[in-house]
């Protein structure tokens, strides 16, 4: 699947699977976790906008 709006079917398994480790937790883990994953979604734009910078100033 080539649509970047949607999860493949790999991606839709491993989100059940984490949503099921996730409920588990303790809500003060459960905070943590998430504070983890949005800074590394944020360090990911990040990069995505370093990398976009550079190949387009190479043009």
């Amino acid at each position: 699947m080539n649509t970047p709006g949607k999860l493949t079917l790999e991606q839709e398994f491993e989100l059940q699977l984490l949503k099921q480790q996730i409920e588990t937790l303790p809500l003060e883990q459960t905070r943590a976790y998430l504070l983890e994953a949005v800074r590394q979604l944020m360090l990911k734009d990040n990069w995505v906008k370093y990398t976009f910078r550079e190949c387009y100033l190479r043009l």
